[in-house]
């Protein structure tokens, strides 16, 4: 059986203002180190026998994931 992970990326972080804002909310701020939330929990996943994830996003959000995800080369085709 494999698994299918599916990461929610949607919300817009207003509980972490001033950092996080509509347009650039919390999972993509880099907290700790240079990596996002996003694409540290994209990383993790790496070391898992699972299937490519499916990022869950609003559609305002959509170019950053995209963005997010080509930086550490993880952006399908």
């Amino acid at each position: 059986m494999s698994v299918l992970p599916v990461i929610m990326a949607g919300g817009t972080g207003s509980r972490l203002w001033p950092l996080s804002r509509e347009y650039h909310p919390k999972q993509f701020l880099s907290v700790e180190g240079k990596l996002s939330m996003l694409q540290n929990t994209i990383k993790r996943l790496a070391s898992l026998s699972t299937e490519e994830p499916v990022v869950i996003c609003n559609d305002r959000h959509r170019f950053l994931v995209a963005e997010q995800l080509r930086e550490i080369d993880k952006l399908a085709n």
